[in-house]
This record gives C-alpha cells, sequence and structure tokens, in this order.
C-alpha cells in the first residue's frame, strides 16, 4: 500500500457519519411580457430542503419541469469541484422548446444530516 493510499484509508475511517448537502430554491424566470405555456408566473419558486420539495402556499409547478429538473438538484445540492461545470450553471431551459421560460437553481445554507438517519444500508466494507 503506497502512503497516499494509506493516508486515504486512514481519512476514511476517521470521517464521521455526517455528510452535507446544500438546500436549493429554484425559481422561474422569464423576459418581461413572456407568454409562459407550463404556467408558471415569474419569480414562483420552490425550495428542496434535504429531501423534501417545499412550495409556497397556493402555488404549484408544472410536472413537466419539474421533471426536467429533478435530475440536476441532488447534483447540484452536493460540494462540487469549482471546475464542474454543475457549480457554476444554474440556469436550466423549460423543456418546452417554445416557452421562453427558465429555472434558476440557487444554493442556500448547507444542512449537515447523519447517514444513519437516511438509509439502513451499511456503510461499504472497504470504507471502513
Amino acid at each position: 500500500m503506497s502512503i497516499a493510499e494509506s493516508k486515504n484509508s486512514r481519512e476514511v475511517k476517521e470521517r464521521s457519519p455526517f455528510f452535507d448537502l446544500y438546500d436549493l430554491r429554484v425559481e422561474v424566470i422569464a423576459p418581461p411580457g413572456a407568454h409562459i405555456l407550463c404556467g408558471a408566473r415569474p419569480g414562483d419558486w420552490f425550495e428542496l430542503r434535504g429531501e423534501m420539495l417545499h412550495f409556497p402556499p397556493g402555488q404549484g409547478f408544472s410536472l413537466y419541469s419539474l421533471a426536467a429538473l429533478l435530475p440536476l438538484l441532488p447534483a447540484k445540492q452536493r460540494v462540487l469541484d469549482p471546475y464542474d461545470w454543475m457549480y457554476s450553471d444554474s440556469d436550466v431551459a423549460c423543456p418546452d422548446p417554445n416557452c421562453p421560460s427558465t429555472f434558476r437553481i440557487t444554493r442556500l445554507g448547507k444542512r449537515r444530516f447523519e447517514r444513519s438517519a437516511t438509509t439502513a444500508t451499511p456503510v461499504p466494507s472497504i470504507l471502513k
């Protein structure tokens, strides 16, 4: 085992059973006076806190727009390398090619989770 591998192995063993995720806000952005086809209004939003979606009272969100956003949200929640495009790119086009709206994903504060509260699966043996 190399010195680097030995060091990495020790670091993994010494890690606490916690991980951090960013809370996210997704907001509808559109040019002034634009005809939005998904039923949203500029400024509509929802937040992702941990694994839970939170919507303001009385506001909905298009299922098709949400389906386009869902694959991106877990990656945006994680700590990323500044050179990773997911770190810097935060605007997502509406899935309807005729709709001029976009959805802006903004990171809010970090939230800490305990692994045992989020899964029953044990830590893989290579990490122990």
